[in-house]
């Protein structure tokens, strides 16, 4: 028969084990331990690494240090200039304080969500659809300082926000292309009006340049007849300008 003895021991060695085991505590290198000993905050966070607690008395919480990707679902916005949008983005933002993150908020990360869609709400709110198109990176640093700010008592860095995807309707779709599509009609124009102009100007310094000998005119006049019989036309009438004969007729004169 076993004795009492005995029993009362291997009881009381399962206890030690049990207790042994529930007070090694081993943390890796991105997460650490808050701990509260009797319901009081303990004053410094454990781990990494391999330490102990107190079985019974001493309850620990389990904070990642890691970097958090928050995806914030689409919002529906109403910008300034009163354009109805859905618009969604991304929040980068990690614990810097584990012991605040605990005790400050309940939920950090449900916190942090919510905190972040109602801020995206309110701050393109406030701006027009083009500032919102053209100057996405001043509104991120904007929302991104903003949650910051906000988070910050709960122990929380926010290191970036993205606005991801701005969802415009189908008809201002269509109205914005129609104004890009009016834009480069705009600059197609000034373009060939530049075109011309300069063209005109070219002409204008070639015809003054030929003024100044008549007889460079006989030439370019013998030269486009030139081209246009290279063209194998079998039959090619063209005008005889008589400055090509004033030459012959002013040397008979001197002649008679």
């Amino acid at each position: 028969m076993t004795s009492p003895f005995l029993i009362g021991a291997g009881v009381a060695l399962a206890v030690l084990v049990f207790f042994i085991i529930n007070a090694i505590k081993i943390l890796p290198e991105y997460e650490r331990g808050v701990v509260f000993r009797l319901g009081r905050l303990r004053d410094h966070d454990y781990g990494p690494g391999l330490f102990f607690l107190i079985p019974i008395m001493d309850r620990m919480v389990r904070i990642s240090l890691r970097t958090v990707v928050h995806d914030v679902p689409p919002q529906d916005i109403i910008t300034r200039d009163n354009v109805s949008i859905k618009v969604n983005a991304v929040v980068y933002f990690r614990v810097r304080e584990p012991q605040k993150a605990v005790v400050k908020v309940e939920n950090y990360h449900y916190a942090t969500s919510q905190l972040a869609q109602t801020t995206l709400r309110s701050i393109l709110g406030q701006v027009e659809l083009d500032e919102l198109l053209s100057s996405r990176e001043k509104i991120n640093d904007d929302l991104q300082s903003i949650l910051d700010k906000q988070t910050d008592p709960w122990g929380i860095k926010v290191s970036s926000v993205e606005v991801k995807h701005v969802d415009l309707p189908e008809t201002m779709q269509r109205a914005m292309a129609k104004q890009a599509e009016a834009e480069r009609e705009k600059r197609a124009k000034i373009i060939h009006a530049k075109g011309e102009q300069l063209a005109a100007a070219n002409l204008a310094s070639a015809a003054a340049e030929l003024a100044t000998q008549p007889v460079s005119m006989q030439l370019r006049y013998l030269q486009t007849l030139t081209e246009i019989a290279s063209e194998r036309n079998s039959t090619l009438i063209f005008p005889l300008p008589v400055e090509i004969f004033r030459s012959f007729m002013e040397k008979g004169s001197r002649d008679e």
